[in-house]
Order: C-alpha cells, then sequence, then structure tokens
C-alpha cells in the first residue's frame, strides 16, 4: 500500500532507488547493489554495481569498485572497473587502477595509477609518470 512504485530501466537495474551511505557515517565491508549508491561518508570495502556509483566531495572509498558508471569528486583509494562511463569531476582523487570503455577527467583531479581504456579490440593505456614528467626528460 504504501511502497513506492519502480521500474526497471534498460540495463535491468530498479531505477528511482539509490542507496546512501551519508557524511559522518563509516562502513566496514562489502557492498553488492543493483541499483545506484551514493556514499558522501567512508566505505572501508569493495563495491559492486550493475548500476551507477556516485563518490561525493567528503566521500572515501578503501577498496575497489566494479559498477556500469562511477561519477567521483572525492577520494578513491583502490581499482575502479566501469562498463560505461568513469567520470572524476573538481577535486577528486584516485589511487589506483582504470578500466573502463570511456573516461572523463577534469584538469583538478589527481590520479595516480595506471589506466586502460577498451572499445572493441582497440586498447589504449596512459601511465603516470612522477617528478613532472621525469623532469621533462632531462
Amino acid at each position: 500500500m504504501f511502497s513506492p512504485k519502480q521500474k526497471l530501466n534498460g540495463a535491468g537495474s530498479v531505477s528511482g532507488n539509490t542507496s546512501i551511505i551519508a557524511a559522518g557515517l563509516k562502513i566496514t565491508g562489502e557492498v553488492i547493489t543493483d541499483a545506484d549508491i551514493r556514499i558522501d561518508g567512508t566505505l572501508i570495502g569493495n563495491i559492486s554495481s550493475s548500476a551507477k556509483v556516485v563518490i561525493g566531495p567528503e566521500g572515501y572509498v578503501e577498496g575497489n569498485i566494479t559498477a556500469q558508471q562511477v561519477d567521483t569528486t572525492g577520494k578513491i583509494n583502490g581499482n575502479i572497473t566501469v562498463g560505461d562511463l568513469l567520470n572524476m569531476r573538481e577535486k577528486a582523487e584516485l589511487y589506483g587502477n582504470i578500466n573502463a570503455q570511456k573516461i572523463s577527467i577534469e584538469p583538478t583531479v589527481y590520479f595516480n595509477g595506471k589506466c586502460s581504456m577498451s572499445s572493441g579490440t582497440q586498447v589504449v593505456e596512459i601511465t603516470y609518470e612522477t617528478n613532472e614528467r621525469q623532469a621533462k626528460a632531462k
């Protein structure tokens, strides 16, 4: 009687449902979901979602993330595997590797790791060099 109406989107997950880990909340453990999830607090553990994962500006994840889409302005210490789009914005920080089909990274983002993009048979790899591009190759 009081349950909200749910409908499946094209990916087969429930639309309109977003789980939230609020600011000030710390969770330790693995998160597995078919719905969207937003992290504004701290999660120590892996996330697996067939939908979208959003990490807010105060959000922190220490663990690997596997999802269809990831949108972050927070801090991640772990690897990200994305089936579609990884969007890193504002002052997001990532200490880990990326495997995605599409990536959007703003200039203010800090990224330290390797990046692999695949679309069909084409593979592109980007690596981060420390010390100002090795002192501009001396």
